[in-house]
Order: C-alpha cells, then sequence, then structure tokens
C-alpha cells in the first residue's frame, strides 16, 4: 500500500512553504506511535458508530496510507471517527487527520474540534453528563485523553492549531483559548 503521507518529496526546511513545515513537524512527531490493536480502537460501547468505527478501521496499521477521503467518511458516511476512537487510537490516527485537514482535504471530519472541546473557554467548565458522571467537566475528561501524547506531539498539535487558526477566522477565538488554557503548557 502506498504512503500517502512521505517526507520523500522534501529535501530541506528551508525549501519548504510553511504547511509542508508543520506536515514535517507532525510526521516526525508520530513516527514512533505504535498502531493501537484491533480491540483497542473504540472508547464507547453505546449506539452503533463505535463498532462500526471498530469494523473500519480493523487492521489499518499504518496512519501513512489512509486515504483522506475515507477518513473524513469514516465510519460508514458519519465523519465522527474523531469523537469515538479509543484514547490510543486517536493519539495513533490523529497525524492522519491533521495532515489531510492542512492539505483542506477535510469536508466533515474535524481536528480542530476534537484539539479543542473541552479547553475553550465556554466548554471547559461544562459538565459532560452529570446523571451519569457527576461534576466530572469536560476540561477534566479532555486533559485525561490528551495526557498520552509527548512534549513533541504536543508541539506538533500546536503547530497545527496555529496554522488552523490563521487560516480559519471561525475557529480562531475556540484555537487560542485552548492554546492559553492548556496546550501551551505542555511544552513549557
Amino acid at each position: 500500500m502506498a504512503q500517502l503521507f512521505s517526507l520523500g518529496h522534501l529535501s530541506t526546511p528551508s525549501n519548504m512553504d510553511g504547511k509542508e513545515k508543520i506536515i514535517t513537524q507532525i510526521i516526525a512527531a508520530f513516527v514512533a506511535v505504535e498502531y493501537p490493536g484491533d480491540w483497542c480502537l473504540r472508547d464507547s460501547n453505546e449506539g452503533h458508530e463505535p463498532y462500526l468505527l471498530e469494523e473500519e478501521f480493523k487492521g489499518k496499521t499504518d496512519w501513512r496510507a489512509l486515504d483522506p477521503k475515507f477518513l473524513d467518511q469514516a465510519p460508514d458516511g458519519y465523519g465522527s471517527a474523531l469523537s469515538f476512537f479509543s484514547d490510543e487510537a486517536f493519539h495513533f490516527y490523529l497525524p492522519a487527520y491533521m495532515i489531510a485537514s492542512i492539505r483542506g482535504q477535510l469536508e466533515c471530519s474535524n481536528p480542530v474540534f476534537a484539539l479543542t472541546h473541552g479547553l475553550d473557554d465556554i466548554s471547559k467548565r461544562e459538565r459532560i453528563n452529570p446523571r451519569r458522571y457527576g461534576e466530572r467537566t469536560w476540561f477534566e475528561h479532555a486533559r485525561h485523553k490528551f495526557a498520552i501524547f509527548n512534549r513533541e506531539e504536543a508541539a506538533a498539535i500546536i503547530a497545527y492549531l496555529k496554522f488552523r487558526g490563521e487560516n480559519d477566522e471561525f475557529e480562531r477565538q475556540r484555537i487560542d483559548e485552548s492554546l492559553k488554557n492548556y496546550w501551551h503548557e505542555r511544552v513549557a
């Protein structure tokens, strides 16, 4: 299977444009992340989307080989995979989503939302589901989910979010708040 995300066509960082520098940073940061295993793809047992996700991503052990159209629609046309991945699968597949986003290849899937929800000023104090999770907030949930990322990966996420913030006025405030409230402290 051909790798859709490679460094082979890039010679030196000095001749790359801004997008390619960020893509190179993402690839380098996530190169050692291991496939979590078919048994560890979904984070939920509720509804049918997590099971669809599990079926569609089963055996997809190289995120660099995934077609952006597949990423944008999975699972089964819902484009909601980023919401149903286990933390480990989110960690593994996230670079493919960020790169496809930088290249403008996503219409349904939104890595910015997945990386900022719970960290922006509006959602961070919001309780998830008080009847089920008591006082747990989206911020606490996000901190737990993102704790898996190492410093280099967090720096690549910051570069991605800054790029998106500069190029998407609609997302800018949410991105800026999440950088201030969480992401910057991860690399400090």
